[in-house]
C-alpha cells in the first residue's frame, strides 16, 4: 500500500510562486527564459506537481519577481516543507511572513466551518474581534488591533463577491453562542448578525444545542474544511485541505483518508444539528437573551 504524503506545502509554493510573477507583470514563457529554467520546469512548479523542489530555480524565480528577502525566505522554507510527509506549522517558529491559512481561504471555493467554543472568522462582527485580541498574550497595541479588523474585513468581502464566490457552511455548538465574548451587548449584536448573514444565499448556518446528549464533533474538537474550485483538467483540481488551529499552531490534513474521516464527521454533525429554520429562531432568541 503507498504511503500517504500531504502536498499542501508544494500547493502553497504553487500559488505563491503565481502571485509573485503576476505582480512582476510576467507571462509564465518570459519568467522561465529570465530564470533560464525550463517553461514544463516553472509549469510544474506554478501547478505543484512536483515533489522535487529546488532551491536554486526558487532564487533564481525571486531574482527576476526582485522579491524581498522574506519572501525569499518563506518560499525555501516551503520548499523544505514539501519534503516532508505530514505537516504542522508551528507559530513560533514559521518564518514564511503570509498567513497560510488566509492563502487557503481566499483560494477556496466551499468553506465548511465546525466550531464549538468560538465564532469562525468569517462570521464574526468587528466587535466581537475586538474583544477576543484583548485577550492575545503577548498583548497587543490598539493599532495592531485595528488592523486586525480591516483584514477581517476583507475577508469577509468574499461573502458578497460575485466575482470570486464562496459559499460558507457554518456548524456552531451552541455553547459558542453563551460564551459572552465582550459582554452582552456585543453578543447580542452577534447574534443578529449570525442571524443577518445566514439570509445570504450562499451562507448556511447551523446549531447544534447544548440539549444534544453527545455527538461526534465533541470528539473532533473545531475544524475548518476548505474545497477548491474545480479545474478543467481533473488532475489540476486541488483536493480539499483540513485545518485545525490550536493555542501553539496549525494542522493542515489533505491526505485521503484524513478527508474522507473529516468528511464523515461533518455528516454525523448534521444529523444532531438544527435545520436552517430552527438555528435562525434559535439566535433571534439568543439575541433577545442578550438584551434583556
Amino acid at each position: 500500500m503507498a504511503t500517504e504524503t500531504t502536498t499542501l506545502p508544494r500547493r502553497l509554493l504553487a500559488r505563491r510562486l503565481v502571485e509573485l510573477r503576476e505582480a512582476a507583470k510576467l507571462k509564465s514563457d518570459d519568467a522561465a527564459k529570465l530564470a533560464e529554467i525550463g517553461r514544463q520546469t516553472l509549469w510544474r512548479l506554478e501547478n505543484g506537481r512536483t515533489s522535487e523542489v529546488k532551491k536554486p530555480i526558487i532564487r533564481a524565480l525571486c531574482r527576476v519577481y526582485e522579491v524581498g528577502e522574506d519572501d525569499v525566505l518563506g518560499l525555501l522554507w516551503l520548499a523544505d516543507e514539501s519534503r516532508k510527509d505530514g505537516w504542522w506549522q508551528s507559530y513560533s517558529d514559521a518564518i514564511f511572513n503570509v498567513d497560510l491559512f488566509l492563502s487557503l481561504e481566499q483560494a477556496a471555493s466551499r468553506i465548511s466551518s465546525f466550531q464549538l467554543t468560538l465564532l469562525p472568522g468569517l462570521a464574526q462582527t468587528a466587535d466581537y474581534r475586538r474583544a477576543m485580541a484583548r485577550n492575545y498574550r503577548p498583548a497587543l497595541r490598539a493599532e495592531e488591533i485595528e488592523r486586525h479588523i480591516e483584514l477581517l474585513a476583507k475577508r469577509q468581502a468574499r461573502l458578497t463577491d460575485s466575482t470570486n464566490p464562496l459559499t460558507l457552511e457554518v456548524w456552531l455548538s451552541e455553547a459558542a453562542l453563551r460564551h459572552r465574548v465582550g459582554g452582552a451587548s456585543v453578543m447580542a449584536a452577534q447574534a443578529r448578525h449570525l442571524y443577518e448573514l445566514s439570509a445570504l444565499p450562499n451562507v448556511s448556518i447551523r446549531v447544534v444545542p447544548l440539549t444534544v446528549e453527545g455527538y461526534l464533533g465533541l470528539e473532533t474538537g473545531s475544524f475548518v474544511l476548505l474545497e477548491f474550485p474545480r479545474h478543467l483538467n481533473p488532475s489540476l483540481t486541488q483536493p480539499p485541505v483540513v485545518y485545525i488551529e490550536s493555542y501553539a499552531g496549525a494542522l493542515y490534513l489533505d491526505k485521503p483518508t484524513e478527508l474522507e474521516l473529516y468528511q464523515a464527521a461533518l455528516s454525523a454533525i448534521e444529523e444532531v444539528a438544527l435545520d436552517e429554520p430552527q438555528s435562525r429562531a434559535l439566535l433571534q432568541k439568543i439575541e433577545q437573551e442578550y438584551q434583556a
